[in-house]
């Protein structure tokens, strides 16, 4: 690939040079206002900066008729090789073939970068061993029958791809010191290397698209409907080739005859099961002290009163209220509120220190419930106040508040910050603001997390529901509605 930089007074002027240049199979990358001369900042001119490429074509080669022999194998490690030979260019003494790009164009306002120079030299090396990867893959479908290439190509892609993110992924793991120092002697700035790490991330989207469209178009027909209930749902890809997997093996064992609601109730078994032994239940009869964790507007203040209710009305238990939550002026008051209304004490901490006084003030209860501000899950900070105030022991449970309105990878990133202050359960709220349900079977897949309560309103005490696998199943197979 042939990178090259212009600045110019016109876009006109800058396609004419470009046509020039690099020829009508040139690509425009990038286009930015610039300011050029002047004079300590002043009496500068405006330009406009332009990055274009073109692929560099390659010289044809005469070569003799192909045997019809099967040539060997793609080698899985041919993209990791050129990551090396990336490595190796960047070493001192390295030759490249930039003074050839950096000596062309020399009319007036064409300039030219010795970075962007090596840049397009360490893109034309991964290009190249991609494009021999490419050629071996072609050459090797050429030689085979027709028939058996299009069974053959279904698994070798499969093959193929699974081995190379493997590869990929033991090469990015293995590179991760080495990437801030090779970026350094490289020359490439912050933001060059954003846009490589968002390329990156294109990149393996693309392929994760890719090889869903594959495995779709794989499928038995009466398996596609509910693969796009899954997809709607949000539900992971790992959780969706898994449960489709069992599936279309179960439809294979009935000779391909079964039903569209049998194949159904296949993926509700699959989602059964995944759910046994995740189900929490309530607040155990044992525990003492319950904490309440989340971040900010998912409703953990009203939640806490639901508990509460539940606890006085259901269990006859004795129930008192503990919150730290004094950086919001009504959250007290909210709180304050409900334990009027309810008949309950309730007490306000800022420090351990009043954690420990209030819970002496609180001790004939039977059931102590714990409000803690909501925070931002990004700030380590403020997040780790909380620890100060928990106390963790075999009468005390942790709870995460999650809203179900939340993006599923935002309760993945949430979850991981809080985890380390042992959470036991999570509560999901806002079950009547949506209908995607998907995230919530993501999230205790990705942490060891049992569910507990579920709110589908804002009334207390009646939109309180237990959690119950039978419901979540038919909420994801989209057979009821909250």
């Amino acid at each position: 690939m042939r990178v090259k930089r212009y600045i110019v007074d016109t876009m006109p002027e800058a396609m004419q040079h470009i046509r020039t240049d690099l020829g009508a199979d040139a690509v425009i990358l990038s286009t930015k206002e610039t300011k050029v001369g002047g004079f300590l900042g002043m009496f500068t001119r405006k330009k406009i900066e332009v990055i274009a490429a073109v692929e560099q074509a390659e010289k044809s080669k005469g070569s003799a008729p192909m045997k019809s022999k099967v040539l060997p194998a793609v080698p899985s490690g041919a993209v990791p090789k050129a990551y090396q030979r990336t490595a190796e260019i960047s070493k001192p003494g390295t030759q490249t073939s930039t003074n050839s790009a950096s000596n062309t164009d020399t009319a007036s306002g064409v300039q030219h970068e010795d970075d962007y120079s090596r840049f397009a030299e360490i893109l034309s090396q991964v290009a190249a061993s991609e494009e021999e990867v490419n050629r071996q893959k072609n050459e090797v479908g050429h030689v085979q029958q027709p028939e058996a290439a299009a069974q053959a190509a279904m698994r070798n892609d499969q093959t193929e791809t699974a081995a190379s993110v493997e590869s990929v992924q033991s090469v990015q793991s293995s590179r991760g010191g080495q990437e801030e120092s090779l970026s350094s002697r490289l020359g490439i700035s912050e933001s060059e290397q954003r846009v490589l790490e968002e390329l990156k991330e294109m990149k393996e989207w693309i392929a994760r698209l890719s090889r869903q469209n594959l495995e779709a178009q794989h499928l038995p027909e009466p398996l596609h409907f509910i693969r796009d209930q899954l997809l709607k749902q949000d539900l992971s890809a790992k959780l969706t080739e898994e449960w489709l997997t069992a599936a279309e093996e179960a439809w294979k064992a009935n000779h391909m005859k079964m039903s569209e609601a049998e194949l159904q109730n296949v993926i509700y078994k699959q989602a059964e099961a995944f759910l046994e032994g995740r189900i929490g239940g309530g607040v155990q009869p044992e525990t003492r002290i319950v904490y309440i964790a989340g971040p900010t507007g998912v409703g953990k203040t009203t939640t806490i009163a639901k508990i509460a209710a539940e606890q006085l009305f259901r269990n006859q238990r004795k129930v008192g209220f503990i919150t730290s939550d004094t950086y919001r002026i009504s959250a007290v008051e909210q709180l304050r509120t409900y334990a009027s209304i309810l008949n309950v004490p309730m007490e306000v901490v800022q420090s351990p220190g009043d954690m420990q006084r209030a819970l002496q003030k609180l001790q004939d209860c039977d059931l102590v419930l714990m409000d803690t501000a909501g925070r931002n899950y990004r700030n380590e900070l403020l997040v780790s106040e909380l620890q100060s105030l928990f106390s963790h022991s075999d009468q005390s449970e942790t709870y995460l508040v999650l809203s179900l309105t939340s993006k599923s990878s935002d309760m993945i990133k949430i979850a991981d910050h809080f985890s380390k202050y042992e959470l036991d359960k999570v509560i999901f709220t806002k079950m009547d603001e949506t209908g995607s349900y998907g995230s919530l079977f993501n999230l205790i897949d990705a942490h060891n997390l049992r569910l507990s309560y579920m709110t589908n309103g804002q009334n207390v005490p009646d939109d309180l529901l237990m959690a119950d696998s039978e419901r979540l199943c038919h909420l994801l197979l989209g057979e009821i509605r909250t």
